[in-house]
């Protein structure tokens, strides 16, 4: 082997000296630094969080459900006769009385017609007053047998003869004043006409048969409103009616509020006055109807609109900011100030929605301290601040008027009840309200009275 040249192994051995300079400096200032580190720095405080104990409410939930407008009287307007049109002395579209003439047809031939039959009752008068003079003397012929009885019974039967032909006559009579009458046609109940379907110097056919439509008429006050109830609501409210905690509106008419698509409150009240008799089976739907007092005609046929009607019996609520529930997939939760203000995670059972406060069927109580601000920084298990505040009033939004006597269709709630049934999910949207327990009780209904 050849040896190392001197000059290069001297270099190696100052390389290597230095590395290990460095090392012994780099060590000798980590242990000073260890020597003459100071105190830890103290653990940042709780953060300051905000609770509330849920709300304790009576409250009732409502039902809305998606109908239209129609009007209680609705006409189509034909003429009773055939004839030609010479006026049509309405407004298209305004409201017009009962009674009001529409269309007056060419009166004419009618008037000629009139005259002709009173000629004939003024005939056939004429035959029966002679008739009865011919028997008057068959009559007195008779007593002195200067006539037959055969020769009498005719004249007796000439007189009925005459007599059914004046009754015939006057018939006719009455038929052709009442044709001519009917040459002014005639608004036939109070409501709002539609345009001139035929104006004048047309030809119409009237009577029987195949008509035509001159115009139509809408009644205007008041209104109902037609909604389809699905099988479900049904049946839940025939459990609260035999529960007695909800009026069935086959046995009295009960409240309901209307909505049209351009507003944000139900602010038109009327009654639910007609359910129908069978469930549909092709939609399993049932028909109901609400009537809706319309004085200045705002509500107008065919307009979609939005009714809502008592859903539930009154019952005691827990009530919390629907912001504060949490979820976690199909799990919804509340974080709860427990304990020394420990975090604590509680699954819910959420019931309906009050305005912005959203109850709380199962999972915490009224003395439950529930976390609704600063839920960012909190944790289950972690300390907090818990800074505890009431439930802000105005999160409730009153959804009918407030003090509405018409909440009588439900019982007061007398002692902390259990919130209905939750509705499945092809059942209708439910709006809520709270109202002070004022309404008589109910009374008791048939059996499998709905809804």
């Amino acid at each position: 082997m050849m040896r190392m040249q001197p000059d290069r192994i001297a270099w190696r051995d100052t390389i290597y000296g230095a590395h290990f300079a460095v090392v012994v400096v780099l060590l000798l200032f980590v242990g000073a630094a260890g020597c003459n580190r100071g105190p830890a720095a103290a653990a940042p405080p709780p953060p300051t969080v905000t609770v509330n104990r849920p709300l304790q409410r009576e409250v009732l939930e409502w039902d809305e459900y998606t109908g239209h407008l129609e009007a209680p009287e609705s006409v189509e307007v034909r003429a009773r006769v055939s004839g030609q049109i010479v006026d049509a002395p309405f407004k298209e579209g305004s409201v017009v009385q009962v009674g009001k003439t529409l269309f007056v047809l060419d009166k004419r031939p009618f008037k000629a017609d009139f005259e002709s039959k009173q000629a004939d009752v003024m005939k056939t008068q004429a035959q029966l007053d002679l008739a009865n003079i011919q028997l008057q003397r068959t009559k007195e012929q008779l007593k002195s047998n200067a006539v037959s009885q055969s020769d009498y019974d005719n004249a007796a039967a000439t007189v009925q003869q005459a007599q059914a032909a004046l009754d015939g006559a006057k018939a006719a009579l009455e038929s052709s004043r009442l044709n001519l009458e009917w040459c002014d046609v005639v608004a036939p109940i109070t409501g709002r006409v539609s345009k001139k379907i035929v104006t004048p110097g047309n030809l119409i056919s009237g009577g029987s048969g195949q008509t035509t439509l001159l115009t139509t008429i809408e009644s205007i006050d008041p209104m109902y409103c037609y909604v389809d109830v699905d099988e479900r609501s049904i049946l839940k409210y025939v459990k609260l009616d035999r529960e007695k905690k909800r009026i069935s509106a086959r046995n009295q008419p009960i409240p309901t509020y209307l909505e049209l698509a351009n507003e944000t409150t139900f602010s038109h009240r009327g009654l639910v006055d007609f359910v129908d008799n069978k469930v549909d089976p092709s939609t399993g739907t049932l028909e109901a109807r609400g009537v809706f007092p319309n004085p200045g005609g705002y509500l107008t046929p065919g307009f979609f609109a939005r009714i809502r009607v008592a859903g539930s019996g009154r019952y005691l609520a827990l009530l919390i900011p629907d912001y504060a529930v949490g979820t976690d997939q199909n799990i919804k939760f509340v974080l709860i100030a427990g304990p020394n203000d420990i975090v604590e995670r509680r699954t819910i059972t959420l019931g309906a929605l009050f305005g912005e406060l959203r109850a709380v069927a199962d999972g915490i109580t009224a003395d439950d301290r529930v976390i609704v601000d600063g839920l960012v920084t909190t944790v289950p298990g972690s300390a907090v601040n818990a800074v505890e505040k009431p439930v802000p009033a105005e999160l409730f939004r009153p959804m009918v008027p407030a003090g509405d006597e018409g909440l009588a269709a439900t019982q007061p709630a007398t002692a902390p009840a259990t919130p209905p049934e939750s509705a499945p999910a092809n059942q209708p949207a439910s709006a809520q309200e709270t109202q002070p327990a004022s309404a008589p009780a109910t009374q008791p209904a048939p059996e499998g009275a709905a809804p």
